[in-house]
């Protein structure tokens, strides 16, 4: 190789090194936004309630043998939906608390809509937001029907 072909190969490798790729700013997405078998989501929401589903194992058993799965009413001003957390994301779902959900997603689960955040997402708990709950839209009670198209 030519010695000033392979100078400028690596000063363009050395600026390319300097000049990281930024991280994008998170688009924030409000529960009437929400719609059936969507994902990517990250949304800011209060948890209304929390209602304990299964409780596997014993709470001093090995983390791999215990699962627990709670039910959560969460909204923000456009509505209401339910929230599956999962183990540890359990003890952060306090009635009152607000959340930063991050890559959720939207599970089906008999016909309606489930918000829930698996390995690739985070919950996060964040400082209390000043919204109040639109508590007339749950997004939840709608029922959907999967109907094929042929053409």
């Amino acid at each position: 190789m030519d010695g000033r072909l392979s100078l400028r190969f690596l000063k363009g490798l050395a600026e390319m090194a300097e000049s990281k790729p930024g991280l994008r700013k998170p688009v924030f997405t409000k529960v009437a936004q929400l719609r059936p078998s969507t994902s990517g989501h990250t949304l800011t929401v209060k948890v209304v309630n929390t209602k304990m589903v299964l409780q596997k194992g014993r709470a001093d058993a090995p983390q791999v043998r215990q699962m627990r799965i709670a039910e959560c009413l969460v909204g923000d001003e456009t509505g209401l939906i339910i929230f599956t957390a999962r183990n540890d994301q359990v003890d952060l779902v306090k009635e009152g608390s607000t959340l930063t959900l991050r890559n959720a997603k939207i599970d089906m689960f008999k016909g309606s809509m489930r918000l829930a955040v698996d390995r690739w997402g985070r919950v996060e708990v964040a400082e209390p937001a000043s919204f109040t709950v639109k508590e007339d839209n749950n997004l939840s009670l709608i029922e959907y029907e999967l109907v094929n198209v042929e053409e």
